[in-house]
């Protein structure tokens, strides 16, 4: 499997379960066998992406949770990108927030 794809399946399985100007709580909806596709490796290589993505601030995992927090400046990041990349509604802002995920993402899967 491609990393784009993998980031795709990651993205997916992704909501909002809060979301204030800069700052986003992500929930991670996954069924045993969706965890086990995408794999530990992949969540993490999420959280990386996340965090080397210019604009975000702090990116915190909680694995027992099943959550990832992001605080991100939203004059780098508008805060429309964020549910417009995970409704799939490829606004300018979420296609520019999807390409430096998937620039991070990709440079996390060469470590």
């Amino acid at each position: 499997m491609k990393p784009e794809d993998s980031l795709q399946r990651c993205i997916a399985l992704v909501d909002i379960a809060h979301h204030i100007p800069g700052r986003i709580r992500l929930k991670l909806n996954a069924d045993v066998e969706d965890l086990r596709r995408i794999g530990h490796a992949g969540i993490k290589r999420l959280d990386d992406a996340l965090d080397a993505v210019p604009g975000v601030r702090r990116v915190h995992l909680n694995k027992l949770a099943r959550s990832i927090i992001v605080e991100y400046d939203n004059r780098a990041i508008p805060d429309r990108a964020w549910p417009d990349l995970l409704a799939n509604r490829f606004s300018p802002e979420a296609t520019a927030l999807l390409n430096r995920l998937r620039d991070g993402y990709l440079q996390a899967t060469d470590i």
